[in-house]
């Protein structure tokens, strides 16, 4: 499962309004480093030359905001040569202003940032690559800054090699850091995404089997009746005196459907029926869709104390385990078995198959979305699933709901990977145990259903 076409491209995310916001700041902010330069410090600078310098940066602002719409959102080459022409004035400024020997140098680590955050790969590496270029030109070739008295500014080549060699570094990691947390947050995000859809959808389907339900209840009395007494009309003459008490009943039988139609709206009633089940009923419930796919679907209930629980049947629940039982026949050779226990305490389920299991290299990040990048050919999940891309997101949701209801999740190997394959026992592959405690999921024997209300 796959999170394409959730949401906007990388770079669609970026507003124009953003960047010149953002520019603004930096106007403002190289005005004041200029004017203070000069009058507080008598620092003496090309000023006509700084000037047009971040004259260009005003006319650049002020045309994109005549031009285009500030909740534009930037394509990719849009921000691009938005980022760039921003890198540029500023490096432009710098040789200006001594180089390296400025200390607000470290400003050029901004435009790559942004872009690390906002923009593709090749986009960042070319920003970054231009960036690292406009240091070391700067660094090398710039107008010297002269104090009052007009001696040059100068620090020692060890520092200024020093501060090279720190901006370099920065850009690097900075652009590293930056895309790999952007990276994993939009990641969660889309995830996140394609957990809620999942639930509404199981919502969905939840509600309708209660609007089917509900037709059924509520309707299958008064048709029956109609039903019967339009074949004893039929049966019988017309001059029957009887009918005429037959044809009020039919009457009031089919404003009793209208009435009930009425009631039911759009959507339906909720049938209270269904909000509870025996645990094994749910189960089976959730494994129903892969029980015929080909693979031995074995649902067993162990030892344990008590009666068996009377569960709520949460769409969130069937989802989840649903997942787990889709991910436990993909993988299996042959068979897979779903245990389920209780205590008085807690309700444990078990998925086992007969698969290799969990790969030991994600083992340990099972339950994180996209444990692994497409792009990865060196690392197979299974043979027995040719050119799957499983990326974990079917896991991360079904963990995600699971835990929503209150379930604590293990993932694991049943058996040791070492053993040669005749000394395998048969549940020797992925093994997912799920544990609840009683009382978040069960449901108190002999409580009222009530009457049943409509699906808001």
């Amino acid at each position: 499962m796959t999170t394409q076409g959730f949401g906007p491209e990388r770079a669609e995310w970026l507003r124009l309004r953003t960047l010149i916001l953002l520019r603004w700041l930096a106007v403002l902010g190289q005005i004041a480093a200029l004017v203070v330069a000069q009058q507080l410090f008598l620092i003496s600078l090309p000023s006509g030359l700084c000037y047009l310098a971040v004259g260009l940066a005003v006319i650049v602002n002020l045309l994109l905001m005549y031009l285009f719409p500030v909740n534009k959102r930037l394509s990719e080459a849009e921000a691009l040569i938005t980022l760039t022409f921003d890198l540029t004035q500023l490096s432009l400024l710098l040789f200006l202003t001594g180089g390296l020997t400025n200390p607000f140098a470290l400003l050029i680590l901004a435009p790559v940032t942004v872009s690390a955050l906002a923009l593709e790969l090749r986009s960042t590496v070319f920003l970054g690559a231009l960036a690292i270029g406009f240091v070391t030109l700067f660094g090398l070739f710039n107008v010297a800054l002269h104090d009052a008295s007009g001696g040059v500014l100068q620090v020692p080549d060890l520092f200024k090699f020093g501060y090279w060699l720190s901006l370099i570094i920065g850009i690097g990691f900075l652009g590293i850091y930056s895309r790999r947390v952007a990276t994993e947050m939009r990641s969660m995000a889309d995830a996140l995404l394609a957990t809620q859809m999942a639930l509404a959808r199981e919502q969905k389907l939840t509600d309708l089997g209660g609007v089917v339900a509900a037709a059924a209840h509520e309707l299958g009395t008064p048709l029956a009746t109609i039903k019967l007494v339009s074949s004893e009309m039929i049966d019988e003459l017309a001059d029957n005196t009887d009918l005429q008490d037959d044809a009020r009943l039919i009457r009031d039988q089919a404003d009793r459907c209208r009435d009930i139609l009425r009631s039911m709206g759009k959507a339906g009633k909720e049938d209270r029926h269904l909000l509870s089940a025996p645990l094994t009923a749910v189960i089976r419930e959730a494994a129903e869709p892969h029980l015929a796919r080909g693979k031995t679907v074995s649902i067993e209930t162990a030892p344990s104390a008590g009666p068996e629980p009377e569960i709520q049947r949460r769409p969130e629940l069937i989802h989840g385990l649903r997942n787990l039982a889709q991910n436990a026949v993909d993988f299996a050779k042959a068979r897979v078995w779903i245990t389920v226990s209780w205590t008085a305490e807690s309700v444990r389920v078990q998925i086992i198959d007969d698969g290799t299991g969990f790969p030991s290299q994600i083992i340990g990040r099972i339950g994180d979305p996209f444990v692994r990048s497409r792009r990865e050919p060196n690392i197979e999940i299974t043979d027995s699933r040719p050119g799957y891309e499983g990326m974990g997101l079917g896991l991360f949701i079904a963990k995600t709901l699971l835990e929503r209801t209150g379930a604590e999740l293990t993932f694991a190997n049943a058996g040791d990977p070492f053993l040669a394959p005749d000394e395998r026992p048969d549940r020797s592959g992925a093994i997912v145990e799920v544990i609840w405690p009683m009382t978040e999921i069960s449901v108190p024997r002999g409580r009222a259903l009530g009457e049943n209300i409509p699906i808001r």
